[in-house]
């Protein structure tokens, strides 16, 4: 089931799919046109933790010699990160090099701890895409990011939809790429991924407890362009969904008395 979150005439709804519009939870049938759309994240979780996994696919960063890491390489992103398809993402206006990622997404669907790479999926509520903006302009080194570089507000568009787990057959063979102004720019798949979704799982939840409504960004391949001010970019992934966002100057950022574009 594809499942959404949006606002709509001024409130806040769960909403599914149905043939290509939106079932509202009160019952309500909208075009897909007539919404603002949120992350697709359950409402009712606790304040989520947002986990974002660095050279994860085997082809990231060859242009830096890299190396495949012994272990993930993960940090954490503040939930104003985020924000919902077609949303706004601001380039700062002293960025020279900001760059799209275009990745895999997994909500934790229950609490986990200590859970074995055996049993992970059964702690996956579902699937959706993520585009994890980076500002290069910003890091001391590669890994790990600055807050300043990965974690500004709105860098994050995620969705539009969140697809329950059991509809996806396998996870660690999606095709996923990124267009811009709709050319495509990059282009791989989930199964060069260096580690897999239950792995990386397994991994956090050993030494800390999974929520809930927790995020997993799992990583991108290669094929990192910059992004400029007007830009349309699209990240998509066969099966998930096709999340767009525009890229728009720091002018358009609102002060804290304004409402932040979803």
């Amino acid at each position: 089931m594809k499942r959404a979150r949006v606002a709509y005439l001024g409130s806040v709804h769960e909403a599914v799919e149905e043939e290509g519009r939106l079932r509202l939870a009160d019952g309500r049938l909208v075009d897909l046109s007539a919404v603002v759309w949120l992350p697709p994240l359950p409402a009712t979780a606790r304040s989520r933790t947002i986990f974002a996994v660095e050279f994860n696919y085997t082809d990231y960063g060859k242009d830096l010699a890299f190396k495949a890491p012994d272990e993930p390489l993960v940090f954490v992103k503040g939930p104003g990160s985020l924000i919902g398809h077609r949303g706004e993402t601001y380039r700062p206006a002293d960025a020279t090099y900001m760059h799209y990622a275009c990745e895999l997404a997994v909500v934790i669907g229950k609490t986990a701890r200590r859970v074995t790479r055996t049993d992970a999926y059964e702690y996956v509520q579902g699937y959706t895409v993520a585009n994890d903006y980076m500002v290069r302009d910003y890091l001391e080194d590669y890994y790990p990011p600055s807050l300043r570089a990965a974690s500004r507000d709105a860098c994050t568009p995620i969705g539009p939809w969140l697809i329950d787990a059991g509809d996806v057959r396998d996870p660690m063979n999606l095709r996923l790429r990124t267009l811009i102004n709709g050319a495509i720019t990059q282009q791989g798949s989930t199964r060069d991924m260096v580690f897999d979704i239950r792995f990386l799982i397994a991994y956090l939840s050993a030494f800390m407890t999974l929520f809930a409504g927790d995020v997993i960004l799992t990583g991108t391949p290669d094929g990192l362009v910059g992004v400029h001010e007007g830009d349309e970019v699209v990240t998509e992934i066969d099966g998930i969904g096709r999340l767009s966002n525009t890229i728009v100057g720091d002018s358009s950022i609102p002060h804290a008395s304004e409402p932040r574009r979803a």
